[in-house]
């Protein structure tokens, strides 16, 4: 009889180790850092047909001659942008390329709030859209001030930095070295919110 107990006692403390070290590694995994989504684009990036990021949904098919259903440096960049259901803040030296601007109005469209800053001496030059955005209805500013406003970057909901060397004009997509830091790392959000505030 003794023996029955000392079984049923050496079971119960296996089950109890087994539930400890089993609520153990939950714990630990709740009360650790979460990893922040961090990804690097490079440029110049291969080209490929976008319409069906700016209308998934839609049953006519592009018969453009571009590649289509290409993952590319620039299909994810529009992708990170297009992700914006609240807000989209944009600060960036040159902005000429018509299909980041396609991003912008898609987003206006969807009631997404937008604002842009750009350079006051490329804003004025052939091709910018900040004309195209401001006749949307969008704000879009020029900084005024005596030297350059030479900033490339992004935040989408106030969660989603994007960030690096690429203006957003069709050269720095398709013809020079850049690169685009994609990040949700609250803190650098923040900082450069309050710092271009």
């Amino acid at each position: 009889m003794s023996g029955m107990w000392t079984v049923k006692v050496v079971g119960l403390g296996v089950v109890a180790l087994s539930l400890s070290v089993e609520l153990l590694g939950w714990l630990l995994h709740r009360l650790r850092p979460k990893r922040t989504r961090t990804e690097v684009l490079f440029f110049p990036s291969e080209m490929a047909c976008l319409e069906h990021i700016f209308a998934p949904s839609s049953p006519q098919s592009c018969c453009c001659p571009l590649p289509h259903g290409v993952e590319t440096s620039f299909t994810r960049l529009v992708r990170c942008i297009l992700s914006a259901s609240s807000s989209l803040d944009v600060c960036v030296f040159a902005f000429s390329n018509m299909d980041l601007c396609k991003a912008v109005l898609t987003l206006q469209c969807r009631g997404v709030t937008i604002r842009v800053l750009c350079d006051k001496d490329y804003a004025a030059i052939l091709g910018s859209q900040i004309g195209v955005l401001r006749r949307a209805g969008i704000c879009a500013r020029c900084d005024m001030g005596s030297v350059y406003m030479h900033h490339k970057f992004a935040v989408v909901d106030n969660r989603l930095l994007i960030t690096g060397s690429l203006n957003w004009t069709m050269t720095a997509v398709q013809s020079n070295k850049e690169n685009v830091i994609v990040t949700e790392d609250p803190n650098l959000s923040l900082e450069i919110q309050e710092r271009s505030a």
